[in-house]
């Protein structure tokens, strides 16, 4: 049997308060190559705090995070679309690779086309994408610095259902090639759908980490047709914890 592979990133005991709100409460999780995880809890959970804090945007009150190596980087990608509207795709590209401080922006800006499978509308105003276009731009800025993990706040969100599957397929296409993603979302199904691992917040606290399917074993939930629904155990289970 091969060993594990090293984790991609390791984050171990991590707090953090606003005031008097405790936003998380020794939150831990690791992540492998190549591995989807996703984090998923009510709202106000701590999920987004937390990923700000894996991608080094704000700094925790406690604990450590750490990446496997000097060589590692974070790609960051918010809800909301961070590109200029008047500016075309390639030009979008081409700013944040120089703020990125890469060594080559033509090569960078070539790969990240390629990437996300924009090269067609390399000279279309951002404003003028669809949707879900304007999130896989969104994507590929996150992916400037060839991350070998890549951070996810409610990547769906704002998209209809056909570019929903179209922009799975692109984020697990990266995690094939061995990108580790990590996700928060509110639609659990898919969670259960694209994640090896999901991480379960409320209140700031880590309720869960496992897989899936340990989730659903972890309440008795009604089946349907046959099947244990998602869903409903996850309801179930923040319930049993008392949320």
């Amino acid at each position: 049997m091969a060993p594990p592979s090293q984790p991609v990133l390791r984050a171990t005991d991590i707090r953090k308060s606003y005031g008097s709100w405790l936003a998380l409460r020794g939150v831990s999780l690791d992540v492998a190559p190549g591995e989807l995880v996703a984090c998923i809890g009510p709202n106000g959970a701590g999920k987004t705090t937390l990923l700000t804090i894996l991608a080094g945007i704000q700094s925790p009150d406690g604990g450590v995070v750490a990446l496997s190596d000097e060589g590692s980087s974070v790609g960051w990608v918010p809800q909301q679309p961070a590109v200029y509207g008047k500016l075309t795709v390639a030009e979008n590209l081409r700013l944040f690779a120089r703020l990125e401080g890469v060594a080559d922006v033509g090569e960078t800006v070539e790969r990240m086309l390629a990437q996300t499978g924009l090269a067609e509308r390399a000279g279309e105003r951002a404003a003028n994408l669809s949707g879900g276009n304007q999130q896989r731009l969104n994507i590929a800025i996150g992916l400037a610095s060839a991350p070998s993990l890549l951070l996810l706040d409610e990547p769906i969100s704002s998209l209809d259902p056909r570019q929903r599957e179209r922009l799975w397929e692109f984020i697990a296409a990266l995690a094939e090639h061995g990108t580790s993603v990590v996700y928060s979302t509110h639609v659990v199904s898919e969670a259960e759908r694209y994640a090896s691992r999901v991480l379960v917040l409320a209140d700031g606290e880590r309720l869960f980490w496992g897989s899936p399917r340990e989730l659903e074993q972890a309440v008795p939930v009604p089946t349907r047709g046959g099947f244990q629904d998602f869903e409903a155990a996850f309801v179930a289970f923040l319930h049993q914890e008392g949320h």
